[in-house]
């Protein structure tokens, strides 16, 4: 490797804001994160789940985006072909708001341009607008291959789709059924589970009576919150045990407002000992109901029109919004004397449009499905046969009791903007479906609607990689290595690609495959949320959301992503506040004056001589840093990003800055051949450590190994590796104890009230034969000078350690203060006499004794005889302070 340019020295400080932007673009236009499909090394891909069109980065997306960096990084640096393959999601509903919405404010409408000229307004705006999200990933320094960026309505893509419609139509897995979706009256469309966000409501819960107002003659009393809803009654539900309402089971009575007998049905599904137990069935409008009513044969009348307005009843209710209608349905039953208790505030759990943030109406509505039953199964059993492995394993009974019992999956959505469904239907009542090289005959008419979002992401993993074409990208990188995603969309979005993917791996048709790969993913990485430091989650209502751009602003990219990276573990939620990116950019501060420091006392990176010519604290810090190396591939290996960070954050801070560079400065000063070496093992030290730093934090880590190493860039740079050395235990006690004897002589100095910069003459004795030539170390650390012939210790400080218990005598000449040391002797003696108290009364205790383990009553023993001595040495120095 070259000797950095010492014509080009390090900047006095590390400002991100003057580096990222043009070291991120030299990284792009080197090809560094450009895959090839032909390498012979091993392949490791990762494909971006793509976020919305429409969308800006958030935490979540920060999270998501430095973990899969993090990953991609790595393992670039071990020699993989790595593929992280960046796109984008068409955004349906969000699309299509944003330019509907747009040609409002301009005087016109879709419906006025319509769906043709419309759609051309779409792709203008996602040419224009579209994409902010792209330039945010490059400004934290996502390391994606951008030649092969997607986008879910792209030619390749959209060509994948129709394909796998057609073949799951074929295959009896799609169908048209009248079913209860989630509807919203603002979009005017189904949708998905996911795009409902439930809310606690402050609602009012009604009781009203059905049947007769005489009490003597049969009547029901039902409550519900939803008042208007009673308009689509078809029947009243009790428990079949229940002997209240035994006698009326197959009776009917009137409805208040309709030309309607009600039925009163038994059914194991009603809670007898909620409310009245006796529940209102409106199937069409009512998930629960539409399950009973199809038990039970019922009827099953739509109430409301696609804007949640009543309609269709025959009552002074129809063209009232759903709203109003509830306050006039409950006056109206009020006037008949129906209401039998005062209406009561009832908090209860709504379902609201994430889009649009109305609450959202239970809807009968005439839909395509996709038939789930076959699919789930083979989703799980990939997970259970290992095919497929989910991190953390917690996760897993989670995932098997989604897919066991999912529902069949609603796909069609009544929106412009999106993959439209490739059904026709002839003018005989025909119905058609054709492929992307198909045509339908003249004069069918095309189906109206468009695919779910979550159809064409589905498909993400393999048709973004070419399929069905057999591609090269196919043979190297799929099925990928791992997803990566938060553990909220488990269900949603990880459940439809391992439907897909298994789906696709079992076709063998022609033009379908084979394809040898039966999962579209090795592994599912589960991350958690993102909450704010209080442990709150994020929200636009509560104000506490953070804007991830801002961090990068004030405190830079490594600061973000280490917060964030420093928090990831598998399945755990993650808590952050402005004190986190603070702490995370002084530590990139530090990392930065360190190596400055080092390169400044010459330290270069060449070749080591043996681990026995070297220095007590050069093996120390060699065998801690291949500790660190091995800790670190074992978080990652495992997916605990915060493991490997607090690792290399401790072993940075805590050894190499705090203590390595002190002591290797006190060797480099030696001068003689000891400092060229020491020079050596420090800048081995800091290679290394900023090549396992890189994956997280990018930007200063390339500025600082490319000054200290010569090299071409730490993104190609080899991973770092454990020397394979064996572990230096001499090393490590000899400087942990010098560690222990200098930080209680700073302790000393400190209760003296002495200068820190102050040298005084001291005397030590009786160390050990590890800490023989340490010397130095305390002398220059703990501000320490030789004493002389007249030496005349004033103070005497001894410290125990593992061998040995040396004195460190000290000459202040008058400037101990007798008090603070008396203050500090009775404190520490206090202690010891705790600990021996302690220790006594274990040893004391019979039933202790007999119960205990022999090396637990030995360790006990061990700390006891350990507090005597302490107690007997901390006296006598108390007794002689006393004396002075």
């Amino acid at each position: 490797m070259s000797t950095p340019d010492a014509s080009n020295p390090l900047p006095a400080a590390w400002n991100p804001a003057e580096h990222e932007e043009a070291l991120y673009d030299g990284w792009v236009a080197a090809g560094y994160f450009t895959a090839d499909a032909t390498s012979d090394k091993p392949g490791y891909s990762i494909v971006l789940p793509p976020p919305n069109v429409t969308g800006s980065l958030h935490m979540g997306h920060a999270l998501d985006h430095t973990l899969m960096d993090t990953l991609t990084r790595r393992k670039r640096m071990q020699g993989f072909e790595v593929l992280w393959l960046p796109g984008m999601d068409h955004a349906g509903i969000a699309t299509q708001n944003i330019v509907a919405r747009q040609l409002l404010e301009a005087g016109t409408s879709k419906e006025e341009l319509g769906r043709e000229a419309f759609i051309e307004k779409v792709w203008e705006w996602k040419a224009r607008s579209g994409g902010t999200i792209a330039a945010q990933m490059r400004r934290i320094g996502d390391g994606v291959d951008w030649s092969r960026d997607r986008f879910t309505m792209d030619e390749g893509l959209s060509r994948a789709v129709q394909i796998i419609f057609k073949k799951m139509y074929d295959d009896g897995l799609i169908y048209r059924a009248e079913r209860l979706v989630n509807w919203s009256p603002v979009l005017q469309t189904a949708i998905s589970d996911i795009e409902v966000k439930f809310e606690e409501v402050e609602g009012e819960l009604v009781s009203f009576r059905y049947g007769s107002m005489n009490d003597d003659e049969p009547h029901i009393v039902v409550a519900t919150t939803r008042m208007e809803t009673m308009l689509g009654d078809t029947a009243i539900a009790v428990h079949p045990d229940d002997e209240r309402y035994r006698h009326l089971v197959g009776t009917e009575l009137a409805h208040p407002f309709l030309d309607r007998l009600i039925p009163v049905i038994a059914d194991d599904y009603v809670d007898p000992e909620f409310g009245s137990g006796a529940v209102k069935i409106t199937p069409a409008h009512d998930p629960n109901d539409f399950e009973m009513g199809l038990r039970h044969g019922l009827p099953m009348p739509t109430i409301m029109d696609k804007a949640g307005r009543v309609e269709g009843t025959g009552t002074r209710f129809d063209g009232m919004d759903r709203f109003e209608a509830r306050v006039k349905v409950r006056e109206a039953l009020a006037e008949q004397g129906r209401i039998v208790k005062e209406v009561r505030p009832y908090l209860h759990s709504v379902g609201h449009s994430e889009r649009s943030g109305e609450s959202i109406e239970p809807r009968l509505s005439l839909q395509w499905w996709v038939k789930v039953k076959a699919l789930a199964k083979a989703a799980g059993d990939a997970v259970r046969n290992g095919e497929t492995v989910i991190h953390p394993k917690s996760q897993e009974p989670r995932w098997f009791d989604w897919v066991d019992n999912m529902h069949d999956w609603t796909i069609s959505r009544q929106l412009w903007w999106g993959h439209r469904i490739p059904i026709w239907y002839g003018p005989d009542g025909e119905v058609g479906c054709f492929g992307p090289d198909e045509q339908a005959p003249q004069g069918w008419v095309q189906d109206p609607d468009v695919l779910d979002t979550w159809f064409s992401s589905g498909l993400w993993p393999f048709s973004t990689m070419g399929w069905p074409e057999q591609t090269a990208e196919l043979d190297k990188f799929y099925p990928t290595s791992v997803l990566v995603t938060g553990y909220d969309i488990l269900f949603f979005w990880v459940a439809r690609m391992m439907m897909f993917g298994t789906y696709v791996g079992g076709l063998d048709d022609a033009g379908l495959g084979p394809r040898q790969a039966t999962v579209p993913f090795g592994n599912v990485f589960l991350h958690g949320l993102v909450r704010d430091e209080h442990g709150s989650k994020m929200s636009k209502s509560k104000g506490n959301g953070i804007d991830p751009l801002d961090w990068v602003d004030r405190f830079g990219a490594d600061a973000l992503r280490f917060t964030l990276a420093r928090g990831a573990n598998p399945g755990s939620d993650i808590s952050v506040g402005e004190s986190n990116a603070q702490s995370a950019r002084n530590f990139a501060t530090k990392l930065y004056n360190a190596t400055k420091f080092a390169m400044m006392n010459g330290a270069r990176v060449g070749e080591l001589p043996p681990r026995a010519e070297l220095t007590v604290a050069d093996r120390w810090i060699l065998s801690r840093l291949d500790e660190v190396l091995a800790q670190v591939d074992e978080g990652l290996e495992a997916y605990e990003f915060a493991k490997a960070c607090e690792a290399l954050y401790h072993f940075a801070w805590d050894e190499v800055c705090d203590w390595y560079l002190e002591l290797a400065k006190v060797q480099i000063q030696a001068g003689a051949d000891g400092a060229a070496t020491t020079a050596v093992v420090l800048g081995t030290v800091l290679d290394k450590l900023l090549r396992a730093l890189s994956p997280v934090m990018p930007f200063v880590t390339e500025v600082l190994w490319k000054a200290l190493t010569g090299g071409e860039s730490v993104v190609v740079a080899d991973w770092p590796q454990p020397s394979g050395e064996p572990r230096d235990d001499a090393a490590a006690t000899a400087i942990e104890d010098l560690q222990k004897l200098i930080t209680e002589v700073r302790r000393f100095r400190s209760d003296q009230g002495l200068n820190p910069g102050q040298r005084v003459a001291a005397q030590v004795s009786d160390l050990s034969v590890d800490l023989d030539g340490t010397r130095p170390y305390l002398d220059a650390l703990a501000k320490l000078t030789a004493a002389d012939d007249d030496f005349t210790a004033t103070a005497t400080i001894e410290v125990r350690l593992s061998g040995c218990m040396p004195t460190v005598a000290i000459d202040t000449s008058g400037q101990v203060d007798v008090e603070a040391e008396r203050k500090r002797a009775a404190k520490d003696l206090a202690a010891a006499e705790k600990e021996l108290a302690g220790t006594t009364g274990k040893l004391g205790n019979e039933q202790f004794l007999s119960k205990a383990p022999d090396a637990v009553v030995a360790k006990i023993r061990a700390r006891q005889e350990l507090a005597e001595a302490e107690v007997a040495r901390l006296s006598a120095k108390l007794a002689e302070l006393e004396a002075r």
